[in-house]
């Protein structure tokens, strides 16, 4: 049965989901210390996986922004994590529209692992 959005929750159905240093940190426990918050022997966040993209299926009362339709990509960190199933509902604001000109697989990337790449380059390469 899929999961049903609560209010200011969207339903998503995932057409990508990537792979970042979140998801590998919550599935190996490491650095070790994390382990206290995210559970000692195994991850207490049953499935993992920090960025998606995908489709709006359903939304929650008190959700304007979205629709049934909509290309939606967004960071789930914030929110539960939950990005390697089929279907995730997820709070509103992790989420944002998609540019019409990216793929899903290219949307994926922008949340997290985007980011975290402009944030080396402007921060640790010195580009601007």
């Amino acid at each position: 049965m899929p999961p049903s959005p609560k209010a200011g929750e969207v339903l998503v159905k995932i057409h990508a989901a990537g792979v970042n240093d979140w998801d590998l940190g919550l599935l190996y426990g490491k650095p070790v210390f994390m382990r206290l918050f995210i559970g000692l022997f195994r991850p207490k966040i049953a499935i993992i996986g920090c960025e998606i993209a995908g489709v709006v299926e359903q939304i929650g009362s008190e959700v304007t922004q979205f629709k049934p339709g909509d290309k939606v990509h967004g960071d789930l960190s914030d929110s539960h994590f939950g990005g390697y199933t089929k279907l995730v509902s997820v709070r509103h604001d992790a989420l944002s529209h998609m540019s019409s000109n990216l793929s899903f697989a290219q949307a994926v990337a922008i949340p997290h692992a985007g980011l975290l790449a402009l944030q080396g380059l402007r921060d640790i390469a010195e580009l601007s």
